[in-house]
């Protein structure tokens, strides 16, 4: 299960309107793959449809779909939102990281 904050939720609603996709029938994609200081790093992408293999989950009223490889690595993480003055985007707040880098964009098992 991923779970989404509330601020998360509300910028995830704005940026799917802004970019032609709805809350309410598309989902947001989210995905690890190899890169990033720390090895791996997280994707985040708006899509309109679910590959067969996708998961869904369904938080704050927000579809998410993760696909088999990638939610081994994601399981229990909670997406949130910070807009303040130290940083601004999505953090992906993952129990499974031994290590994270500076930026908060990869992580390591």
């Amino acid at each position: 299960m991923i779970k989404v904050s509330e601020s998360a939720k509300d910028k995830i609603s704005q940026l799917m309107s802004e970019e032609g996709f709805s809350i309410e029938k598309d989902f947001v994609r989210v995905g690890v793959k190899s890169g990033g200081c720390s090895g791996l790093s997280y994707e985040l992408k708006f899509d309109d449809a679910q590959g067969d293999t996708d998961k869904l989950f369904e938080d704050n009223f927000v579809k998410i779909i993760v696909d088999k490889k990638s939610f081994l690595y994601l399981v229990g993480t909670t997406l949130e939102y910070s807009g303040g003055l130290n940083g601004k985007g999505f953090v992906f707040n993952n129990p499974n990281a031994n290590r994270t880098c500076g930026c908060g964009e990869s992580f390591s098992l």
